[in-house]
């Protein structure tokens, strides 16, 4: 079968081949450019633990030491501290990296894996499709004709993709626009990111607002300062006043030495494409949606975007396709971007707009204040990852259903699991190969060998009704999960969202989730019960 061609090579374009290269998808990535990326220090991202996990998982390098991770958060108004975030394991700090790091560390995944051809200087003028693939034309020193099963767009906001479809791009234009300078310099926090509102030197003017540090490692910090609406020429010497006034007022009168690396201006855009899909042609990424108001967070989304779709386009290139699980991208994927785009637009007006009665109402600005500190940090209305409790790919109410901390649809916590072979893993660990993951909840089992328990109680019978199941699945065993009880019944798919949670081993409501997970429909009770009891029983014999 033809291989899957992913335009664009940034970010989500290599994530989207590399998972789709796991998964033994081969593919094709026409790359504009030349390769590689020019280091741009003051074009960062910040990612949370689920994205680290992801990009860990797809490339064997671990992150951290590339970017950094916070040792807190704190919130001020003018001279104040109005909230201070410790993080530790219960709450892990988002890692802040450098984008060209991020996309270094995915280039070299890349260039080892046998299943992923890049071709470079490659730019797309042309696409043909019909029902058994696509075919699309480059421009460039290699020009050609290239043939695909599916072609996912990941070219950014001014995706070719998306205009040779003819699919519209409505939204907001320069909601937002921060001046961005990079520095090298000593500042009173270690380690810790803040937001800074009303700061005192700036007492009066439209552009007193907001600044906003992250620190990177060895001693760099990223500064953004909220502009005022209008298109207020930013100029370098515009910019280095910002950045002595800034640090002369953090130092309290003494300007400290800095080392200026770079800097730009990030004007933020709220567009959602209408449409994410035609036939055999999808869009990902910034070729999708824009997004991020508060400055760092629109690729985070990029790279859930390429998770979600990688393993329901690996099951239809390997098992042919299912038109509901391919449609259920646009449907799940669209449907959180566009929650977290209301929720900017109705919020960020409140929270920037000052003035009026809501002034006067005590606490208001504590209020805002924690409003903008979580979408920073990937949560709340403004930056908590979406759910999909409402896809097509959720199972109706099943007989056994049971109720624990992870919502269905929503990202499952990541616990230590033993695995089939015995070894002790994490459960992220296991995720982006294709298969769903069946996890037991078993107090106990971490302090005996294996051996001991596999073939006792319930294990059999559940081993058997996962064999039944309608695709490939992993068994695995937790010894706990948050809020849930003994012998309960994970369903998760192979991007890590609950399916489901039932109490104790009930193969008919297993195998009807794990159908309609898979975007079919599912199956009769009946004739689900008697295929996975017929494997229990045969199991229960061996």
């Amino acid at each position: 079968m033809d291989p899957v061609i992913v335009t664009g090579a940034g970010p989500v374009g290599l994530t989207l081949a590399l998972a789709l290269a796991r998964q033994e998808v081969p593919c094709v990535v026409l790359d504009e450019g030349p390769g590689k990326d020019e280091p741009r220090p003051a074009r960062t991202v910040v990612l949370r633990e689920d994205t680290v996990a992801l990009v860990e998982r797809l490339t064997g390098t671990p992150l951290t030491g590339l970017g950094s991770r916070w040792a807190g958060w704190r919130s001020m108004r003018r001279k104040q501290v109005t909230r201070e975030v410790e993080f530790g394991d219960a709450d892990p700090a988002p890692l802040h990296i450098a984008q060209h790091e991020l996309t270094g560390v995915l280039r070299a995944a890349l260039a080892r894996e046998t299943l992923v051809k890049v071709a470079v200087d490659s730019r797309l003028d042309g696409i043909e499709q019909e029902g058994s693939g696509v075919t699309a034309h480059t421009r460039g020193p290699a020009g050609t004709w290239w043939r695909g099963s599916y072609l996912v767009g990941c070219d950014g906001p001014r995706s070719t993709v998306r205009k040779l479809q003819d699919i519209r791009f409505p939204g907001r234009t320069a909601v937002e626009r921060y001046a961005v300078a990079t520095l090298r310099t000593e500042l009173p926090w270690t380690d810790e990111a803040l937001l800074h509102r009303m700061p005192p030197w700036r007492t009066s003017g439209p552009s007193a607002g907001e600044i906003v540090g992250r620190p990177l490692p060895d001693g760099v910090w990223r500064l953004d300062w909220l502009l005022p609406p209008g298109k207020e020429l930013v100029t370098p010497e515009l910019l280095v006043n910002r950045v002595r006034e800034t640090l002369t007022g953090w130092a309290e009168g003494v300007t400290p030495s800095y080392e200026l690396l770079d800097t730009g201006v990030h004007t933020v855009h709220h567009r959602l494409a209408r449409r994410w899909r035609v036939g055999r042609v999808f869009l990902a990424g910034d070729a999708a949606h824009l997004l991020g108001a508060l400055g760092t967070q629109g690729l985070e989304e990029g790279l859930r975007d390429a998770d979600n779709l990688a393993w329901k386009l690996a099951l239809a290139w390997h098992h042919g396709p299912r038109d509901a699980l391919l449609d259920s991208y646009q449907e799940e994927r669209r449907t959180a971007i566009a929650a977290r785009l209301r929720a900017a637009d109705q919020v960020l007006p409140l929270l920037r707009g000052g003035g009026g009665l809501r002034a006067y109402v005590p606490g208001s600005s504590r209020g805002n204040d924690a409003l903008l500190a979580d979408g920073h940090l990937g949560r709340g209305a403004l930056g908590a990852p979406g759910a999909y409790a409402d896809s097509p790919l959720m199972p109706g109410k099943l007989t056994g259903e049971t109720v624990v901390g992870t919502s269905p649809g929503s990202p499952v916590s990541d616990v230590r699991v033993t695995a089939e072979d015995g070894t002790f893993v994490r459960l992220r660990d296991r995720l982006g190969r294709g298969a769903l993951l069946v996890v037991l909840v078993a107090p106990g089992t971490g302090v005996w060998d294996r051996k001991h328990w596999v073939t006792a109680g319930i294990m059999p019978r559940l081993a058997a009704a996962v064999t039944a199941l309608p695709h490939r699945a992993e068994l695995l065993v937790a010894e706990a999960y948050s809020g849930a009880a003994a012998h309960t019944v994970l369903l998760v798919r192979p991007d890590g969202h609950l399916v489901s949670a039932q109490s104790g081993v009930r193969p008919a409501d297993l195998y009807a989730a794990a159908e309609t997970a898979l975007g079919g429909a599912a199956a009769s009770a009946t004739a689900a019960e008697d295929e996975a009891e017929a494997g229990a029983v045969a199991g229960s014999r061996r």
